[in-house]
């Protein structure tokens, strides 16, 4: 993966949340519709960032923990929690092995758009089913693996419509988009297949309940009119067993 990390682009990625739509229009709903209701729920948020979820959750009144690697969005989130007191807990640690979080201490759990980022995605389930009451949920979102793969692009046809082209699904591997002004251009992701997270998932203990692939909308729609007929995000929703 890129030398670049989240912790280096810091003020780059969280200026980045406010400027792109995909977030407020696109993701935020999804997330919104896949958790349900919240009210009372201890939540925790792995790879938090900057806190804008858990804000949004903690808002609903869900009472949350927020764990993430990077100092500089964790300084972040914590200035914001002072700005307004949600009475979110930001904790620093890896997805990975979860250390601050003890057993069975959350009803639901949310990994939203950085299970991509994350080398090894077992410990990361593994960490999650580990933390999660007996039954508790688990939601995350990823860019879509059968769409979003290395050597996937936009291509215009005659007619002025907008097709997707793809190829290198089978090709599992750590990639850096050609876009200098994007996340995958800065510090790249795991691209993996859809089955990969799928399998993973359940041999880690849970069972599937929904996905949801979002239908862009609005700004982002007219910014990227091709995620009106091709979903760049997938949504998982699942059951600790």
């Amino acid at each position: 993966m890129s030398a670049t990390t989240y912790n280096d682009i810091a003020d780059w990625y969280n200026q980045y949340l406010r400027d792109n739509p995909l977030y407020r229009e696109v993701i935020l709903p999804g997330v919104l519709e896949m958790v349900g209701g919240v009210q009372g729920q201890e939540i925790c948020d792995l790879a938090c960032g900057q806190g804008w979820i858990a804000r949004e959750l903690a808002r609903r009144g869900a009472h949350i923990t927020g764990l993430d690697l990077a100092d500089n969005l964790l300084a972040m989130a914590q200035q914001h929690e002072i700005q307004e007191p949600l009475g979110i807990m930001y904790l620093h640690g890896d997805a990975q092995n979860g250390e601050p979080l003890a057993d069975q201490s959350f009803d639901g759990a949310l990994c939203i758009m950085a299970l991509m980022n994350i080398n090894d995605i077992l410990a990361a389930f593994q960490t999650t089913r580990r933390i999660l009451k007996p039954g508790g949920w688990f939601v995350f979102a990823i860019t879509h693996p059968c769409f979003q793969t290395p050597h996937a692009h936009w291509l215009t046809m005659d007619d002025g419509s907008v097709k997707r082209v793809v190829d290198g699904y089978f090709d599992e591997r750590i990639w850096t988009s050609s876009n200098p002004h994007g996340v995958r251009g800065l510090v790249g992701e795991h691209h993996r297949m859809l089955s990969t997270y799928l399998n993973t998932l359940a041999s880690a203990g849970f069972a599937l309940e929904r996905m949801l692939e979002p239908l862009a909308t609005g700004e982002r729609a007219r910014q990227e009119p091709g995620n009106q007929g091709v979903p760049s995000l997938l949504l998982v929703r699942a059951r600790a067993l």
